[in-house]
């Protein structure tokens, strides 16, 4: 299919920024300025996400005792008590993002009211190089369990969801959850990955097919991949690279929605045949026409408000976690 009309503008916008040295491609930025550019591109992606959601800002404690921040979104409509859950961890590469710049995307995934969306912040890096993601977003998990009764939330019903590294992270809980439950102390019901990085290992087809002009480039992921896993030998590792992850056994259901014109688009597609050779249940959905990071961009084309209300129906239908 066709390039999305609408995001097609988008992209000669930025390239023409490129050509007039306005802009730069991210891996041509220092560490801070990317950080600063990807902040920026939140209020122009989503510039007018739902009001109808009341959102709290919490903490919780990781294991070295650093504190963390996160939100809980709930929708205006959501009920006070027992109410399900979405644990959302925002993408970035490991290295950009924040709870700031994915607001948009919780709000829009809380607007309904049939679940919350607890958004957990996590370390970057270089400052935080592997397993640092990984274990804040275990020690973010395993609040939430403890936590969730007293937040008018039901821990039997905690779905995982992200977006690119985002999607990592959720990956390797969900993982976690069935294959070491004495580090994981919650029973994921569900899990939604959007355009995930599953195998930062190697370099596949869509990579080439997909190295530049589509948002995301491949050399933008390789320069993350430096900061996260410095040495080759972690990018082998199942936390970093889920499609590696040795004897993998039946997982909670999954969601995984990749992007047509998307670097990660051969190995979202390797780790959800993965899945299903693993007896997982798995709902493939390919959005034609976009990049990666279409969860953002609402305010640029309209053939995303479809892509939130496929979520809506998977998990009320597919796993029941709204009822």
């Amino acid at each position: 299919m066709p390039l999305d009309p609408d995001l097609e503008g988008f992209l000669e916008l930025a390239q023409m920024g490129r050509l007039t040295g306005k802009s730069q491609a991210m891996h041509q930025l220092s560490v801070e300025q990317a950080r600063a550019q990807f902040e920026s591109t939140s209020q122009i992606l989503d510039p007018a996400p739902p009001d109808s959601v009341t959102v709290s800002e919490l903490e919780f404690t990781a294991r070295d005792g650093h504190r963390l921040a996160a939100r809980l979104y709930r929708g205006n409509a959501a009920s006070a008590q027992g109410l399900a859950v979405m644990m959302y961890f925002h993408g970035g590469g490991y290295v950009v993002g924040s709870l700031d710049s994915h607001d948009a995307v919780c709000r829009r995934l809380a607007a309904s009211g049939s679940h919350a969306v607890f958004a957990p912040a996590y370390r970057l890096a270089p400052e935080a190089p592997f397993p640092g993601a990984v274990n804040d977003a275990i020690d973010a998990a395993n609040w939430l369990g403890e936590q969730a009764a007293s937040l008018g939330l039901d821990q039997r019903r905690i779905s995982l969801a992200g977006d690119s590294v985002g999607a990592t992270l959720a990956t390797v809980l969900a993982i976690s959850a069935v294959q070491e439950p004495e580090r994981l102390r919650i029973r994921p019901v569900a899990q939604l990955l959007f355009y995930p990085v599953t195998d930062c290992s190697r370099i596949r087809d869509s990579h080439r097919r997909f190295a530049e002009d589509y948002l995301l480039e491949s050399q933008t992921l390789q320069w993350f991949y430096q900061h996260y896993c410095a040495e080759p030998q972690q990018r082998l590792d199942w936390r970093a690279s889920p499609l590696l992850t040795p004897n993998l056994s039946a997982l909670a259901p999954a969601y995984i929605s990749l992007a047509e014109y998307d670097p990660l688009y051969d190995e979202g597609l390797a780790y959800a045949r993965l899945l299903e050779a693993s007896g997982t249940p798995v709902t493939l959905d390919v959005r034609e026409g976009l990049t990666h990071d279409f969860l953002r961009m609402n305010g640029i084309s309209g053939a995303i408000a479809p892509v939130y209300a496929g979520i809506e129906h998977w998990l009320a239908n597919a796993v029941n976690v709204t009822h």
